[in-house]
């Protein structure tokens, strides 16, 4: 398999939480006092967060004690916090070496998206059957919003509007299991995404034409057209698969 960042990744906290408090963390659009507020949620949440942005690196090694210090929690939080992202995939574990940020290969990059695809394509056209009328005003709102998106844009500010476009889309296609497993899906997709960003900034420009995919996709959904969203979301998953597979 090819892989990424093959090497241990010499890395700072500290040197991460400056870069952590430069980027637009809204693009993730976590309430930490509204999340399940557990120690361990809200220190999972972080984690993810950090390993998305690839303000954890592939291959950074995780050692429970520094992370107890950064983060300011306990053992406890923290253990049941690396569990869960091994159980996502972010993270690995060794017996003999320890805990590290899970490596990305191009078999990763051809199983999300094709996974990913194929699953909020239907869901789109769910949110096209069952879009209510003070959801069709919301999706309103996000294409005004869409449209009035001009000139160049930070990632951070792309991704933060992407990932409300996609939530909301899960969210009106009504279905707590699908919601859940598309929003992982697109937490898998991000990392890829940042991780490709940081190799090859001119990605950017494409992401901009994302924005206008997207409004396609919801005037469809607001028409109904079920058809057409569900046509629109596969279209718009895979065709930037593709531009991603150009430069990795």
């Amino acid at each position: 398999m090819t892989a990424f960042f093959l090497g241990r990744t010499a890395f700072s906290y500290a040197k991460m939480d400056r870069e952590r408090n430069a980027l637009n963390m809204s693009a993730f659009e976590v309430d930490y006092e509204a999340a399940e507020s557990t120690l361990a949620e809200r220190t999972y949440i972080r984690l993810r967060d950090d390993i998305i942005t690839t303000l954890l690196p592939p291959g950074t090694l995780l050692r429970e004690a520094e992370l107890m210090k950064r983060l300011e929690v306990g053992r406890t939080p923290v253990r049941e916090a690396l569990q869960r992202l091994q159980y996502d995939g972010f993270v690995v574990v060794s017996a003999r070496r320890g805990t590290f940020v899970s490596k990305i290969d191009i078999n990763d990059l051809t199983a999300v998206y094709e996974a990913r695809a194929r699953i909020e394509s239907w869901a789109t056209r769910l949110a096209a059957e069952r879009l209510r009328e003070f959801e069709r005003q919301e999706a309103r709102q996000l294409i005004d919003e869409l449209k009035q998106t001009t000139g160049p844009m930070a990632l951070e500010d792309i991704l933060a509007l992407d990932r409300r476009v996609h939530r909301f889309i899960y969210k009106v296609a009504k279905n707590s299991f699908l919601f859940d497993t598309l929003d992982h899906y697109h937490n898998l997709s991000l990392r890829i995404l940042y991780v490709a960003m940081k190799r090859f900034p001119t990605l950017v420009p494409r992401l901009e034409d994302v924005l206008h995919d997207q409004v396609l996709m919801l005037e469809a959904v607001c028409r109904g057209d079920a058809d057409e969203a569900e046509k629109i979301a596969m279209a718009h998953v895979m065709s930037f698969e593709s531009e991603v597979r150009k430069v990795i």
